[in-house]
């Protein structure tokens, strides 16, 4: 399985654009693991900072519909 953001060269991930970063995180507003994702070491490690950033922005809730 190929990384996503590396198959779309993607270098940084934007915390402002939730419709990718909603992919990532489950019904239960959990990050997915790496083995679920498929993304490479460091592209999850950004994804997850990410995730945190728009959370604490209030951009994406803890608990997704």
């Amino acid at each position: 399985m190929d990384c996503y953001f590396c198959r779309k060269n993607i270098k940084e991930i934007d915390f402002k654009e939730t419709e990718i970063l909603r992919r990532f995180v489950s019904g239960l507003g959990k990050i997915r693991p790496r083995k679920k994702t498929g993304l490479c070491a460091s592209h999850q490690r950004k994804l997850s900072r990410a995730i945190k950033r728009a959370r604490h922005l209030g951009l994406l809730s803890t608990i997704e519909k």
